[in-house]
């Protein structure tokens, strides 16, 4: 085996593991993609020889590409969405795809990736990499070009920013069940206080449309619930789906998916719901996988 298909295969089993530093980075699957992609072309143009601690080193190269590209994002605005959410990784109500268990480990669920969103790229790097992945602040301080301490600060800054706005959701996730089950039948039913009594009193609801559709962001559990209630005039089929390994839902119009909404349930009352109805992001996704 030559020196370069050594390094192929090495990266390659480290994949799975930069796909999910790029994820928790980007919030997109598809930038995650790229990122991993070009730090194997930055890597096969690079002498290894003296590297001590490959997963380390692969590890830095993806956070710097994609620090690059969140900076890049900011620079543009491009996105002039007021809610733009992460993209969501769904799997059957029965189980998680193992291909995704390493993009889902330490409970990245989406309420967190929208956190991640607020922070600035500095924050979300130094967090992401302390926090989620062990990497000691003396080798995240040359990426985000401060000194430890400082980079110290950017991850205590956003820690306090991620403890007060992603709550931890409940473990059992038939319990979750039996809260989107509630939910459900309450809002089939019109049953205006049973929908407040199974929400949150300061649950937030978060709704990304696209640049074509509807976006919103309210709160409180009276104003959810009325919102819960329009929706009994649509002809909507809904199923249970793990979003980004939590109870969630899906519903369909006429066969075509309609909206996708990851719950963040905590003490036995959904907290947080975050729709996708922009049509043509929820095209990209294969709903393939809850069938059956």
């Amino acid at each position: 085996m030559t020196e370069q298909e050594w390094l192929a295969t090495q990266f390659e089993a480290e994949r799975p593991h930069l796909r999910a530093v790029a994820y928790r980075m980007l919030g997109s699957l598809a930038e995650a993609e790229d990122a991993v992609q070009d730090a194997w072309l930055r890597v096969g143009r690079t002498d290894t020889s003296e590297v001590e601690n490959l997963r380390a080193w692969l590890t830095t190269i993806v956070a710097r590409i994609s620090l690059n590209m969140l900076r890049t994002r900011r620079t543009r605005r491009e996105d002039a969405l007021d809610v733009r959410l992460p993209d969501p990784i769904i799997d059957p109500a029965d189980g998680t795809d193992p291909a995704h268990e390493a993009l889902l480990a330490d409970s990245v669920g989406l309420a967190l990736l929208v956190v991640l969103e607020t922070l600035t790229p500095a924050e979300r790097l130094s967090f992401v990499l302390h926090d989620m992945f062990a990497v000691p602040f003396e080798d995240i301080a040359p990426i985000v070009e401060r000194s430890p301490e400082a980079t110290r600060q950017l991850a205590s800054r956003a820690r306090r920013r991620v403890r007060g706005a992603a709550p931890v959701p409940d473990p059992d996730i038939d319990a979750q069940w039996e809260v989107v089950e509630a939910f459900l039948a309450a809002a089939r039913g019109g049953d205006f206080d049973a929908l407040v009594a199974v929400l949150d009193p300061d649950v937030e609801l978060r709704a990304d449309g696209g640049l074509e559709g509807i976006t919103q962001h309210i709160r409180g559990a009276e104003t959810v619930a009325s919102q819960a209630l329009t929706f009994r005039r649509f002809n909507l089929t809904m199923r249970r789906a793990l979003v980004n390994g939590a109870a969630g839902m899906v519903s369909f119009m006429d066969g075509k998916p309609f909206s996708l909404c990851a719950l963040t349930i905590k003490d036995g009352r959904i907290a947080k719901m975050n729709f996708l109805t922009d049509p043509e992001r929820l095209a990209a996704i294969d709903f393939a996988v809850l069938e059956g």
